[in-house]
């Protein structure tokens, strides 16, 4: 919903209660067919009602007077996010230095054993083949390459089955497992085990760890099975792989030239076209690149581009393949031109230093029938040729394979003719092996960080949930003597990185209700963000933000504060006797994604709670473990304060009538250093709604990205105000079927005129209970009125209850519960507006994605990129209105 509302005045009301006649769907709704005073009455009564039963079950005013009672024995620390930031940074480097320092440890290893080992050409030697072990023939006996294979599921490893102790090797289905090249790599790569050991023993934060070869072979650490697709068939590749590529390759500039003249017409282009889509995917965000067709005249594939290389991030790639895609044959192809247009813009980007300012390429596509190409060359290349020239021979006639051999030879590139789809791949990365030529002569060990992805190709069979990550990559070189001229790359060696782990390094308590930690590359790009996607109900936040580098990475990390309360953080204090007995209460639960104690590090310790850590930190039985100890601290001082709430709601429960039964299912509470309390007022199998406060409920508890939503919704409230969201029942839902409504208010305390969040308190409510308690309002009328009007029961009104967002809470027909008052009735919440009862706000999601208009084939096609999307997405955001 990109319009929002929010009422015009904030008051401390619990809702805005708005009743309207039967006629409201017509010009004349104002025409209500009952006073206005009458309306006030049942909207202060309700109001009232309700103000007095959530405070009575939640117990938000004995909270507040806990609070109250130990200010004298608290602080309000301001946050310095200046401060704060480099100190998150300065941990990030530390971690990621570490994944660094494994991956140069393995690669030292892997050009230790090459320069120890001797090719053999006849070697036999059996390995770990990922696919075959544990498998067995029809006569029970392991097959070849499939010996016994211990596998485990080990929750650091998203409780996949592996072997901590070994790796093991995966090949594509197109590469023969007993190759001599595969099996004397293999070989020579058994040295790294030990290696991936003792880095996992030195750091057991460390993920996967492998390393692909350039020959094919694929080894992993820690070892684990690998099963096909349901054809049968590996299609994984570590060579077409970002990490692979951006390791083994310096950055680029890439012109793609294409070659559509008749002559190309049928499977030649089929063939033209999947090759260019492969040397798009070797392509990533440092590399810039454009298309160039030519036939009669030469022209851009995407106008917009005419003369300039673009970045290649994912979204510019995927124009390119599209506009691929469409591309026709006809006329004669005129070469010269198109190089000539190729070469001066790789000039112009040079001289300007724009683009990637390492190497340079043309990519040259056709079937061969190039003339007057030599004079390009001679004026533009022939001197230092620092623009390699590629070619590709499409289609399987070989009578000008001379000419494209010429090209290629005399201009650095490589020459390759792709006669098949499935020649492309293989053929492709050729070009790649050259381009890394130098910087293999020169040993440059750079290291490379990819963005941000979701790798769901490596482990596609496995279930797992599937992670955020970053790798980091280093190129293995041969450092023989008798072949260190050539420039031979052995592979390349990498590590994953969960974001999700370095984002811990942000902890929440130090960023407030609506602070945030966040990550940038140095392409611009987003690597990691805790809020993706924006809320449709709004809050209205001043933030401030601060920015640092991490040092020897690409990386950068921000962090938000929210001025206010917001950038103070509460301070008490306890004994750890009084605070460990109430720590212990069964009500009590600990954000689990949050680090009190460090629990990743020790095997022995992975399989402690965070709570179960903290008092075996604080009683002193493992003094072995690290814990924050400014968070167990506040988490003590929580526990104490909190701890009467438990009697109180007990005492509520056990009094419970049936009536006041059908009221609440539970009440729960809070604070700001994670901790959670919950007590039912009914019995489990009473609660309407099972899921909330669960794992499974991540907007309502405590995670490593953001406080609880109540939490959030709540501390932005004036002071007394309780907040109220419906939230969807559980099951399929049906006419009239019960759902239930969470309410909460936050709990603020104010020391030395500095005032901070300590709490949100609240109830889970039955929605049915807020519908009696309105009807029974609507029975209410004024002394002088006379007879009093029908109620919203009688059929002759529809009546709303409308949250402070305009989304509906009660209304007669279930079907509109939930829904935004503007899509039910688009008329009548204009007319609020005009009245001033709601203010409208216009919120602006920057990931939307508009779908381009149809064109005309002569139209240059919009470009789908995010500065075009952003365009396109403001220009209807702001068109539209809200009717």
């Amino acid at each position: 919903m990109p319009h929002c509302l929010q009422p015009s005045l904030r008051k401390p009301a619990v809702i805005l209660c708005l009743l309207l006649s039967s006629t409201s769907l017509s010009p004349t709704w104002g025409q209500a067919m009952i006073p206005l005073e009458t309306v006030k009455l049942w909207a202060d009564t309700f109001g009232g009602n309700l103000y007095d039963t959530v405070t009575k079950y939640s117990g938000s005013l004995l909270l507040q007077k806990k609070y109250k009672d130990v200010e004298p024995n608290l602080r309000i620390q301001e946050v310095d996010g200046l401060e704060l930031v480099k100190k998150f940074s300065e941990d990030m480097e530390t971690m990621l230095r570490r994944k660094v320092e494994a991956v140069k440890n393995v690669v030292e290893a892997a050009e230790e054993a090459d320069l120890d080992h001797e090719f053999n050409e006849s070697l036999v030697f059996d390995y770990y083949n990922s696919v075959l072990i544990n498998e067995r023939d029809a006569r029970g006996e392991y097959v070849e390459l499939g010996a016994e294979f211990v596998l485990e599921p080990n929750a650091h490893f998203s409780n996949l089955r592996v072997n901590t102790s070994l790796s093991s090797v995966q090949l594509p289905t197109n590469v023969y497992n007993k190759d001599p090249d595969i099996l004397n790599g293999v070989y020579m790569s058994e040295a790294l085990n030990p290696v991936f050991v003792e880095n996992f023993q030195r750091d057991p934060t460390l993920t996967w760890q492998y390393f692909g070869s350039s020959t094919g072979f694929f080894r992993i650490y820690p070892g684990i099975k690998w099963t096909p697709d349901e054809n049968g068939v590996i299609t994984f590749d570590c060579r077409n792989r970002g990490w692979y590529i951006q390791a083994a390759t310096s950055p680029k500039d890439v012109v793609i030239v294409v070659d559509t003249s008749g002559s190309m017409k049928g499977l030649r282009m089929a063939i033209a076209k999947h090759t260019i889509s492969t040397i798009l995917d070797t392509l990533g965000e440092n590399d810039f690149v454009n298309i160039i067709a030519y036939n009669d005249y030469i022209h851009y594939i995407e106008p917009c581009f005419k003369g300039i290389l673009v970045q290649a991030d994912r979204d510019n790639r995927e124009h390119f393949k599209q506009l691929v895609s469409e591309l026709v044959v006809k006329g004669v192809g005129v070469v010269d031109q198109a190089l000539r247009e190729a070469f001066q813009i790789l000039k112009r980007f040079q001289e300007a230093r724009q683009g990637s300012l390492c190497n340079q390429a043309i990519m040259l596509l056709t079937d061969g029938a190039v003339e007057d190409y030599e004079p390009v060359f001679e004026k533009y290349n022939q001197l230092d040729r620092k623009v390699r020239v590629f070619t590709y021979l499409i289609g399987r006639e070989v009578t000008f394979a001379d000419r494209m051999k010429w090209i290629a030879c005399n201009n650095k590139g490589y020459y390759t003719q792709i006669s098949t789809l499935a020649d492309a791949q293989e053929n492709v990365m050729e070009y790649l092996h050259v381009l890394s030529r130098p910087m293999v002569i020169n040993h440059d060990h750079d290291i490379i960080w990819t963005e941000a992805y979701m790798d769901s190709k490596l482990f596609a069979s496995q279930a797992q949930s599937l992670v955020l990550l970053t790798t980091v990559a280093m190129p293995v070189f041969s450092r023989k003597n008798e072949t260190r001229s050539h420039g031979i790359l052995l592979g390349v060696v990498g590590s994953d990185v969960a974001l999700r782990e370095l984002m811990k390094l942000a902890p929440r308590y130090k960023l407030g209700v609506h602070g945030y930690a966040f990550l940038n590359t140095n392409n611009g790009y987003i690597l990691s963000h805790p809020d993706l996607r924006p809320l449709k109900r709004v809050l209205f936040l001043t933030n401030d933000y601060f920015f640092t580098d991490i040092s020897d990475t690409p990386f950068s990390l921000g962090v938000v504060l929210s001025q206010g309360h917001g950038e103070h953080i509460l301070l008490g204090n306890t004994s750890v006797e009084e605070g460990l007995h109430d720590l212990l209460h069964p009500d009590l639960t600990l954000a689990s994604d949050w680090i009190y104690c460090i629990t990743d590090i020790d095997p022995d310790h992975r399989k402690l709670s965070q709570r179960e850590a903290m008092v075996r930190f604080l009683t002193g039985e493992d003094p072995d473990l690290e814990c924050d100890e400014e968070l167990v601290r506040e988490v003590l001082f929580d526990g104490v304060v909190t701890a009467p709430m438990e009697a109180y709601w007990t005492a509520l429960a056990l009094n419970a009538s049936e009536e006041s039964e059908r009221v609440a299912d539970m009440a729960f509470l809070g604070t700001r250093a994670g901790l959670l309390r919950s007590s039912l007022f009914v019995g489990s199998e009473k609660v309407s709604n099972k899921k909330f406060l669960t794992p499974e409920d991540k907007a309502s508890v405590f995670t490593m990205d953001h406080f609880p939503l109540w939490y959030r919704q709540a501390a932005e409230q004036p002071a007394g105000s309780f907040v109220f969201n419906l939230r969807t029942p559980e099951g399929p839902e049906g006419p009239g079927e019960p759902g239930v409504v969470t309410v909460s208010t936050a709990v603020a305390v104010t020391v030395d005129e500095k005032t901070a969040i300590a709490a949100a308190v609240g109830i889970q409510m039955r929605l049915d209970f807020l519908q009696r308690t309105f009807w029974a309002a609507t029975q209410q009328c004024s002394a002088g009125d006379g007879p009093c009007p029908k109620s919203c029961q009688d059929g002759d009104l529809d009546c709303f209850i409308v949250d402070n967002n305009g989304f509906i809470l009660i209304s007669e027909r279930p079907q509109e519960m939930g829904r935004f008052l503007g899509e039910v009735d688009g008329a009548l919440l204009t007319q609020l507006l005009s009245m001033g009862v709601f203010s409208q706000v216009t919120m602006y999601d920057y990931q939307a994605m508009c779908k381009p208009p149809s064109h005309h084939h002569s139209a240059a096609r919009p470009l789908v990129s995010p500065i075009s999307a952003l365009l396109t997405a403001t220009r209807w955001l702001v068109n539209e209105l809200l009717l």
